[in-house]
């Protein structure tokens, strides 16, 4: 019998366990489907990027999708979720500050990329010239490299406050008062937190529909992964490290953003499920001539059909027969020209791809035209605030996607409809990042400490 089950190791979980072990005595366990960290290796890690990572080890495992990514802390309450939906402003910025402390306390880099108040309004002031919003954010790289690290440091720490692990092991249901493991296992608990990040969506969409536990539809994220020199992105990239832009398209007046810019970085494969997709990297001391970030299209989806999951997977589908298992790369003038790129004209291309593992190809025979026709439009919208972003030689992968499949309707404190069963993290819709993520981890112990009458 455990005071509290935790599913999913991701930053939502650690936290969780961070805040309770820290607050309280009350008996902890985390179950994660993934490897620990140091077992989370990367086969291509020498090289400074990946090719063929089993999911298992990618997405799940001590750390989640995050344990092994780019690792940039978007230290703002409105940037990778939106904490004031729970809080007032003053409540939100404290709960950012004590997760930058933790990531802090355990070797998160002290170096904080801000832009000063003139580069502020140089970067705004040349972006709404061209119809665009730069999104100022304090932010902290820990790299690629070095995430792995932090992960395990605050792990061990967990470990000796009495938190349990229990890793390669998948919750098959979930009860009341009670987990079922994959070979029928059954552990008892008093309180759930569930926490399994953007792989686990679709099984906590199931378990929701079981229990009865109230969520609605969200919107998913769709488009590529945009590679180009990096002497281009380097002025923004000075004063931020994962700059933000969002814009407005012309024709349709649809909501796009950047996302995850990996300056020098290197983009990688993802594979979710029988799906493949596209992702960014960038390392600490590992460097490419290359800087990429995702360009992605909002979608909502209303009646007759409101599962946006459904319709992202129908995308990543296509792509995956039409690139024979690896994702989709061209050329934007080819796109433009209307023509599949070709393993030529990549190899003649004056940027060379840091991913190879591709299938040049036609990214408009995959995505819709509607979002192929925002893409083209907000690189030319950025290209006026970046110029080269949109040049013929810039590359293109597809899909990228990102996946949030339904929001758990819940209270301030994470807790769902549901007696003694609360929800964090990207999996259940209420973050889209690292420290949001953190962030409602810590929310959802409070509300299980506050239950025991302990306070925090």
């Amino acid at each position: 019998m455990k005071d509290v089950i935790i599913i999913g190791a991701g930053p939502a979980g650690l936290f969780a366990s961070y805040e309770i072990s820290t607050k309280s005595n009350l008996k902890v366990l985390v179950i994660d489907m993934g490897k620990d960290v140091e077992k989370r290796e990367c086969p291509m890690e020498k090289l400074g990027y990946c090719v063929n990572c089993k999911p298992c080890n990618l997405l799940h495992g001590v750390g989640g999708s995050g344990g092994i990514s780019d690792g940039t802390l978007n230290l703002r309450p409105d940037i990778g979720g939106n904490l004031f939906e729970y809080m007032n402003e003053k409540d939100a910025m404290d709960l950012v500050k004590y997760v930058d402390e933790i990531f802090l306390k355990h070797g998160a880099p002290d170096r904080l990329y801000k832009a000063s108040s003139e580069e502020e309004e140089y970067w705004s002031r040349r972006a709404a010239s061209a119809g665009v919003e730069f999104v100022q954010i304090p932010q902290r790289h820990i790299g690629s490299d070095n995430t792995r690290n932090v992960i395990k440091s605050i792990r061990d720490f967990l470990k000796k406050r009495g938190v349990e692990f229990l890793l390669e092991k998948k919750v098959e249901e979930i009860e009341k008062n009670a987990v079922i493991l994959e070979d029928g296992t059954k552990i008892e608990t008093k309180y759930i937190l569930i926490a399994p990040g953007r792989p686990g969506a679709n099984w906590l969409k199931r378990q929701a529909d079981k229990l009865g536990i109230k969520y609605r539809y969200g919107p998913i994220d769709v488009g590529v992964r945009v590679e180009v020199p990096a002497v281009i992105m380097e002025p923004i990239c000075r004063i931020n490290h994962d700059p933000k832009f969002r814009m407005r398209t012309k024709t349709y007046d649809d909501f796009v953003r950047t996302f995850c810019v990996n300056h020098r970085g290197f983009v990688v494969k993802e594979k979710y499920g029988e799906f493949i997709g596209v992702n960014g990297y960038s390392m600490k001391n590992k460097f490419s001539n290359n800087t990429n970030f995702a360009l992605l299209v909002n979608v909502t989806l209303t009646e007759p059909i409101e599962n946006t999951t459904l319709y992202g997977e129908s995308i990543a589908r296509i792509a995956t027969i039409l690139g024979g298992g690896n994702p989709l790369i061209q050329r934007l003038g080819d796109l433009r020209k209307g023509r599949r790129s070709t393993w030529k004209r990549i190899k003649e291309n004056l940027i060379k791809p840091t991913l190879f593992s591709v299938t040049p190809g036609d990214i408009a025979m995959v995505l819709p035209h509607r979002i192929v026709t925002d893409i083209l439009e907000s690189l030319d919208m950025l290209d006026k605030v970046i110029p080269g972003v949109a040049s013929d030689s810039t590359l293109l992968y597809a899909p990228e996607i990102k996946y949030y499949a339904i929001k758990v309707e819940v209270d301030k404190y994470m807790k769902t409809n549901i007696e003694n069963i609360f929800v964090a993290g990207d999996g259940a819709g209420v973050s889209r990042g690292l420290v949001i993520a953190a962030a409602t981890g810590i929310l959802a112990a409070r509300g299980i400490l506050k239950q025991e009458g302990i306070e925090c």
